[in-house]
């Protein structure tokens, strides 16, 4: 990850709601959630939550995909773990006793019907 990318992402998650969104789905795992079912969790309106949705898009955090007329949110784990590994590169100035935390990689997915 570069500079520029990093701070794109980072100003995705400075506001409260994105940060909230983006936690949601990082717990909800490989599968994601309904548009309705983080809307619903945040209490949000749906123009609201699609506008930050966008911006977590625009950072590439957050990827979707339609499913009949659901539309399924999912955290951008390579990117998050881009992010960590970016903001963790000369951790501790090398010391061997501290290190990156590990990349997260989310549970397989059951494919839904």
């Amino acid at each position: 990850m570069d500079t520029p990318a990093a701070l794109s992402a980072l100003a995705a998650l400075s506001h409260d709601s994105r940060l909230a969104a983006f936690r949601r789905l990082v717990q909800a795992g490989g599968e994601g959630l309904s548009v309705g079912e983080l809307r619903e969790y945040l209490d949000l309106a749906p123009a609201t939550l699609s506008a930050h949705l966008n911006v977590l898009r625009a950072a590439e955090l957050v990827e979707d995909q339609r499913e009949g007329r659901t539309i399924r949110v999912r955290a951008n784990y390579m990117q998050m773990n881009a992010l960590l590994a970016y903001l963790t590169e000369n951790c501790c100035a090398g010391d061997a006793d501290c290190g990156p935390v590990p990349a997260c990689k989310p549970r397989k997915t059951v494919a839904r019907r």
